[in-house]
């Protein structure tokens, strides 16, 4: 029965493997032309050069939660190397209630007394930095975390809203490009716990219009549940894509549709309530990207049933698929992969094991840290398959080649010498670079 969630994808192959491999090409890959040059200016030919893809332009990764939270520094360690290893994008959380449960009291240092996978700000930053990780803020409006000191009368929680939006600004702004604006705007209205803000038409506008003011230069992202079941999805009368398209049309200034793509449930259940229909999942890309904005998959989870062999191949198997299918369109621009490793999930306590078939096993590490096959799956799909390592020879002194966009790094062989430079494969068409060698 649970092999059977990969029928999706067997019944639709040839159309999955035309569109996954001609929207790479096309989306993910461009032409570089390089001119090497002299000191003196004049063009040298006949070298040989070595190209090696440093960075990817695309962005792959996973929530950062549970950063520095483990009980051994042995586990934090290993937490630290394997996130590192696999990841070039990482999801800070930035809850409201948990980053300042006292008023005026934010916890933004590395110091900060302990909240559970809420690491704080700058503890997050400075492993990011350190490591070549772009961070990312998750988020300034979620309405469900709104501390209990910030809720009552409407103008009022705005006017908190906005001191935390100025707030984050002027300590984050310039470390953080990417700000999730508003979380799960779609759940229905008078929700208990909820602030009373939320109930307002201008939601999501308010909040756009107040990130744009303090973070007129960083990303800003809607981001959302439920575009790709089955049961959700209705083209353009979707409940995310109207309330997406009348924001924009009141003049938010939305930069990227955020994504959710949880699979909580069991084999059978996913069966009937969720979408691996390629066809689906690309008719749903297609009708948000016509929105001209970029969209992101913000939170994934893919669940190995189990611990057997089995159910961890049909986990990744199934990650090959969808991570194929989102890195191929146009629009994508990241895909971020939830809970790393197994047993810390949000609403569980640390190490829980016991919930079954669904999100507490929906990590991509096993409980004790040993990667499954879709944490070596998507080392290699972002280390090996897609990314650009050749040894080439110049006949002239130009050299063309098509490659991912990123950084390179090029190792140029002439003359008994060895020099190395580097320059960025741009997608905005930046063709055209000149090494000059020394």
């Amino acid at each position: 029965m649970r092999r059977d969630v990969l029928k999706p994808f067997a019944k639709k192959s040839a159309f999955v493997e035309d569109r996954v491999q001609s929207g790479i090409e096309a989306n993910r890959k461009g032409y570089a032309f390089l001119h090497l040059q002299g000191a003196d200016g004049k063009p040298v030919a006949g070298a040989d050069v070595k190209v090696t893809q440093l960075t990817h332009d695309f962005k792959y990764g996973a929530n950062l939660f549970m950063l520095d939270e483990f009980p051994s520094d042995e586990q934090n360690q290993a937490y630290r190397q394997l996130f590192a290893e696999a990841f070039n994008i990482a999801t800070l959380p930035f809850y409201w209630d948990a980053l300042e449960p006292e008023q005026g009291k934010p916890r933004f240092a590395k110091d900060s007394p302990k909240v559970y996978r809420r690491p704080a700000p700058d503890l997050c930053l400075e492993y990011c930095e350190a490591n070549g990780i772009e961070p990312k803020a998750h988020c300034l409006n979620y309405a469900f975390f709104t501390p209990a000191w910030a809720r009552g009368e409407v103008n009022q929680e705005k006017r908190l809203l906005d001191k935390r939006f100025r707030e984050l600004a002027e300590r984050y702004a310039g470390r953080i490009p990417s700000w999730e604006v508003t979380n799960e705007a779609y759940w229905g209205l008078h929700r208990q716990n909820f602030p009373n803000f939320y109930d307002q038409p201008d939601f999501v506008e308010w909040s756009f219009a107040a990130a744009q003011r303090h973070f007129p230069t960083n990303r800003l992202i809607v981001n959302d549940g439920g575009f790709f079941a089955k049961s959700f999805f209705h083209g353009n009368r979707s409940r995310n894509y109207m309330l997406v398209e009348r924001a924009i049309r009141n003049g938010a200034r939305i930069d990227t549709i955020g994504m959710q793509y949880h699979q909580f449930h069991s084999a059978e259940e996913e069966l009937e309530k969720t979408c691996y229909d390629p066809e689906i999942l690309y008719e749903v890309m297609d009708c948000y990207a016509a929105l001209g904005r970029n969209l992101q998959i913000t939170e994934t989870t893919i669940p190995a049933y189990t611990y057997t062999a089995e159910d961890e191949e049909i986990q990744a198997e199934i990650l090959r698929h969808l991570y194929g299918i989102w890195f191929s369109h146009p629009a994508m621009e990241a895909i971020i992969y939830w809970n790393l490793i197994d047993g810390f999930a949000h609403g569980t306590p640390p190490g829980d094991m016991t919930g079954g078939e669904n999100h507490f096993r929906g990590g991509l590490l096993r409980y004790d840290f040993a990667p499954k096959p879709s944490y070596t799956l998507i080392k290699e799909l972002f280390g090996k398959t897609w990314r650009t390592n050749l040894k080439l020879q110049t006949q002239t002194d130009e050299l063309c080649f098509k490659g991912f966009y990123g950084t390179y790094r090029l190792d140029i062989a002439i003359a008994g010498q060895t020099v190395s430079r580097q320059f960025h494969l741009d997608k905005q068409q930046k063709r055209h670079h000149l090494i000059t060698l020394d």
